[in-house]
């Protein structure tokens, strides 16, 4: 195939030129090295800080708001500086741990990690904060994909399931556990040790990855590297999604902001045309010659919006609007991804019996009924009905988890299936941060335009123009903004007017989201079970 890479994506039971060869388990391990369920041990201790990262800073974000006086856009920010620069390296990290060993790639990634958190612990304004989750989301990327291809390297063939299976267990309570630890620690330290807290984590699993882990390499690894497709997707999607936050500020029909869209589609088909050239592309577009792979990327992606986006305001709202703590706001967010874990083995088996189209299909309708649901919440709707919301929605999100990947990966050729897994890791953390963009202009959008109708219904002074947007900008993290010395009686409507217009503009986005999962749904039926999952490593697209 022209431009085909040479990734080695082999696995135990698989030959170095992608023919399936007889399975052969690795040899007996001597001592703690190269030890298979050591070896799971460690790798799960470094992947678990990347799964804590992802819900413990949801918790934080509105301590980091006021602590630092950042703006909603800058809190943006955080979450989609990592989820970019993750998603944009994750493909290229699978390539340097192919070529220079998956032990190094790993050991670099958790010490990197560490070091990026404890910046970011350290840092006196947003801008620091923001550059070092950057640097946060490059150094997991070179994890997460290390991790993975360790265990690949060390297990057996008929033990690699269930040690994938225990590996996602922990991503699963980590990403359970993340709001509960992030609550505790916001609550009765301070923000900045939810990332200091990495720092003994990420030593403890550099010291047990020096001692135990085995040298592993690729044979035929890359020699090259496609930098200019990196350069490229990385300014596409960098262009798109910087107009998507701004758009709020300059106008959607703002010169800026079309520029940066204009960037962006530009960006994006000079990718695609170079990609048809380089001789080891960053991404082989040959790979989407296949319809139910193609559909299982788009189906990553969209339930990626609708899930992260919603994440990112639902702190806010309990925090801000319900006036939770912190550990209030983790344990009611623990219905969303206990179920998740609840989900994801039953819908396993539901993917095995009946195949992936209509478990994904019916994971999606659940996941639209959700967010549909979680529109109808009002300032002071209760406890119970926030869970049972919740709770719909992790449930609705288990099988797609479950069962994209095996579509993914399992529609690939067997030489491309590592590409393939990196691409539909990234497919999940674009749509977390395209996700973020796009439900945050929504919100925005609508808190910008209800504000001022709201402000003058309620008999409340009229506001200046820059009275008005900085109203605006705290309204749009549930905040009111309420002035020192004022009368009770006029603060209580400005709180009501405040809480009320943010739970009007979390219900657009709520809807916007269910929209997203609708279309979903569509895109769901258009899968089907891996044509070469046959032929697939063990394990392969159960990761």
């Amino acid at each position: 195939m022209t431009g085909q890479t040479t990734i080695d994506t082999t696995g135990p039971g698989e030959a170095a030129d992608g023919a399936p060869s007889a399975p052969s388990a690795p040899a007996p391990a001597a001592g703690l090295r190269g030890h298979p369920w050591l070896t799971l041990i460690t790798v799960a201790v470094g992947v678990m800080m990347v799964a804590l990262d992802g819900t413990i800073v949801a918790i934080a974000n509105p301590a980091i708001g006021k602590d630092l006086h950042a703006s909603w856009a800058q809190l943006q920010w955080i979450t989609n500086a990592y989820f970019l620069a993750l998603a944009v390296s994750l493909i290229t990290a699978g390539k340097l741990g192919d070529r220079f060993g998956h032990r190094q790639t790993f050991l670099v990634g958790v010490t990197g990690f560490a070091a990026a958190s404890g910046a970011i612990g350290l840092s006196h304004s947003i801008a620091m904060v923001v550059t070092a989750r950057v640097f946060q989301g490059l150094f997991g990327a070179l994890l997460m994909p290390a991790a993975l291809g360790l265990l690949r390297a060390t297990f057996p063939a008929e033990k690699l399931n269930m040690a994938i299976g225990i590996w996602g267990m922990v991503i699963g309570a980590s990403t359970a556990g993340g709001p509960i630890l992030g609550g505790l620690l916001v609550q009765h330290v301070n923000w900045q040790s939810v990332f200091f807290i990495n720092v003994p984590v990420g030593l403890l699993a550099l010291v047990l990855g020096l001692l135990i882990l085995k040298d592993h390499r690729a044979e035929n690894a890359p020699r090259s590297f496609d930098l200019l497709g990196i350069a490229l997707l990385s300014g596409a999607m960098f262009c798109l999604v910087w107009a998507l936050i701004k758009a709020p500020v300059w106008g959607w029909g703002d010169g800026r902001t079309l520029g940066f869209i204009a960037a962006s589609v530009l960006g994006f088909a000079l990718f695609a045309f170079w990609e048809t050239k380089v001789g080891e592309p960053l991404i082989p577009l040959a790979l989407f010659r296949s319809v139910p792979l193609s559909a299982g990327v788009v189906l990553m992606v969209l339930m990626a919006i609708a899930f992260m986006g919603g994440l990112f305001f639902v702190t806010f709202y309990l925090q801000n609007v319900h006036g939770m703590s912190p550990v209030d706001a983790g344990l009611h967010l623990l219905p969303l991804t206990g179920m998740m874990i609840v989900g994801s083995p039953l819908a396993g088996v539901l993917i095995t019996k009946l195949g992936p189209r209509i478990p994904l299909a019916g994971g999606m309708i659940a996941t639209a009924a959700a967010m549909y649901g979680m529109s109808t919440l009002k300032a002071d709707t209760g406890s119970g009905v926030m869970s049972l919301w919740f709770a719909l929605l992790g449930l609705g999100l288990a099988p797609v988890m479950v069962g994209a990947t095996e579509v993914i990966v399992g529609n690939a050729r067997l030489e491309l299936s590592g590409v393939a897994g990196g691409l539909q890791q990234a497919a999940m953390q674009i749509g977390g941060s395209l996700g973020t963009a796009v439900l945050g202009a929504v919100m925005a959008s609508k808190v910008d335009g209800d504000l001022p109708g709201n402000w003058a219904a309620a008999g409340l002074p009229k506001l200046g123009p820059a009275q008005l947007d900085q109203a605006s900008e705290a309204v749009q993290m549930g905040v009111a903004p309420v002035a020192k010395g004022i009368p009770a009686p006029i603060a209580a409507k400005i709180t009501s007017v405040a809480h009320d217009t943010f739970v009007s503009g979390m219900s657009l986005a709520s809807l916007v989201a269910a929209g997203v999962a609708a279309v979903a749904v569509l895109v769901a039926l258009l899968t089907k079970r891996g044509e070469n999952a046959g032929d697939a490593a063990p394990g392969a697209g159960h990761i």
